[in-house]
């Protein structure tokens, strides 16, 4: 038998359209490999939302594995270190993976291509990032022109089958049990909201493109309607490549009629991923500097604030639904999304990177391009951005987008309250008592912000 290869799987947990499982399968007996890596992204190891999924993937892509005559080896530790530790266990030389393109996933492979023979393949987004260049060479900055050329290389290749076996080596390497990785929260597990809304696995991520497509045909409208919830919710699914964002731009764009708002959201993913290949330290810098003069608000009172964001006690019924609605399910809808990043950076005045980092922690989809492109489009600091001077009006927001079945789930303390009224209570004279105050009003917010934002233009 010739010498095993190795699959290392990271953010690519499928067996469909898995380029990198079809070339190492073509080339002998497979040992496919997942490493659980905190050391390498340093401050941006995945949140507790993310490793809840991660824990449920892996256990379903094992159980894959195992239908096909293979298995998934586990190890934690320092990818960097372990691949040659492993592959030299085994006999093999060479690593077939998907290409990442987060900065601590560049470092990695570039260290690990000088031990070994380290084959990556493209699968993670519609084209290779970095591939579509302007006129000039250079990485685009700006989404519209960045989709209108990506367009062109459109649609992307179709999607490849799961291979029927994936050949086994002789023997097996030693491999660790996932449950003793301690990914799941216990004291207190506060997970039964994402197990009820969410199937992580490629099983999961099928099943939940199916179920969309009667919808997508209404998604330019649902997208933005909380209470309809029209969005496709494939976006964990796609984080974690259980799916592939080939399958999801064939199955879409198979269906009659314009289905192009749904496709230009793939494209703000492959987007986003540009910009940080451009920019590595997006997660945490401005892009536009004259944004680091920003005087954000410090001290007990705005922490006590911070604190009412995240737990959803603002006074303000639609961020406080979206906000509930993250702790609950780890999910928000795209609406709500924006509101609420928002509502942080220019009611309250807080470093939108505070918001970023809790996104990243709650969000079964955190994605680190995706978060950060997000988070600096709403603040204005982005390279391709919202003005800051454009501040969303919560209350007219939510009643705009319908949002009145949104915020009685979500705020059950609400839930008796009728009419236009459930979009601002207090302003209609029926808050609840167990219901916050507003801890700011919306003008007053408005002309703090202007203020702000003053010395920033100067």
């Amino acid at each position: 038998m010739s010498a095993p290869v190795i699959l290392w799987f990271r953010r690519d947990l499928r067996l469909s359209d898995q380029a990198a499982l079809i070339a190492a399968a073509a080339e002998g007996p497979v040992v496919p490999v997942f490493i659980l890596d905190e050391e390498t992204p340093k401050h941006r190891k995945m949140g507790g939302a993310s490793l809840w999924w991660l824990h449920h993937s892996l256990a379903n892509l094992g159980a894959a594995l195992r239908e096909k005559g293979s298995r998934l080896i586990l190890r934690r530790g320092i990818c960097a270190e372990l691949l040659p530790a492993l592959a030299k266990e085994i006999g093999a030389t060479r690593v077939h993976a998907l290409h990442h393109y987060e900065p601590w996933w560049l470092n990695a492979e570039k260290s690990l291509a000088g031990q070994l023979d380290l084959v990556l393949h493209d699968g993670n987004y519609l084209t290779p990032p970095g591939t579509i260049r302007t006129g000039g060479g250079g990485l685009y900055k700006i989404y519209t022109p960045f989709m209108r050329a990506l367009w062109q290389h459109m649609p992307p290749p179709a999607p490849h089958p799961a291979p029927r076996v994936v050949p086994a080596p002789e023997s097996w390497p030693r491999s660790d049990t996932l449950s003793d990785w301690g990914l799941l929260p216990t004291k207190p597990d506060w997970s039964k909201g994402l197990a009820d809304e969410w199937m992580p696995g490629e099983k999961g991520a099928a099943k939940r493109l199916k179920a969309f497509l009667p919808q997508a045909d209404s998604y330019d409208d649902g997208r933005n309607l909380p209470s309809v919830e029209g969005s496709s919710r494939l976006s964990p699914h796609l984080h974690f490549g259980e799916i592939s964002v080939a399958k999801v731009w064939h199955a879409i764009s198979d269906l009659p009629g314009d289905q192009n708002t749904f496709l230009k959201e793939l494209v703000w993913r492959d987007y986003a991923e540009n910009v940080i290949l451009a920019f590595p330290e997006y997660g945490k810098t401005n892009a536009k500097a004259q944004f680091d003069t920003l005087s954000w608000r410090s001290g007990p009172e705005a922490e006590q604030d911070i604190v009412a964001w995240k737990r959803g006690r603002t006074g303000y019924p639609i961020v406080d639904a979206g906000m509930r609605q993250l702790w609950t399910s780890g999910w928000m809808h795209n609406r709500v999304r924006m509101i609420t990043a928002s509502f942080l950076v220019k009611h309250l005045l807080a470093d939108w990177r505070v918001g970023e980092q809790w996104f990243w922690d709650t969000l079964v989809d955190a994605d680190y391009a995706s978060n950060a492109v997000n988070w600096q489009w709403v603040m204005g600091s982005g390279v391709d951005a919202n003005m800051f001077t454009r501040i969303m009006a919560p209350l007219t927001q939510s009643a705009k987008f319908d949002a009145g079945d949104y915020i009685r789930r979500w705020v059950p303390e609400l839930a008796a309250v009728e009419g236009a009224a459930i979009h601002d209570p207090e302003d209609h004279g029926c808050r609840p008592k167990v219901y916050p105050r507003k801890i700011i009003g919306h003008r007053e917010a408005r002309e703090r912000a202007l203020s702000a934002y003053a010395h920033v233009r100067a």
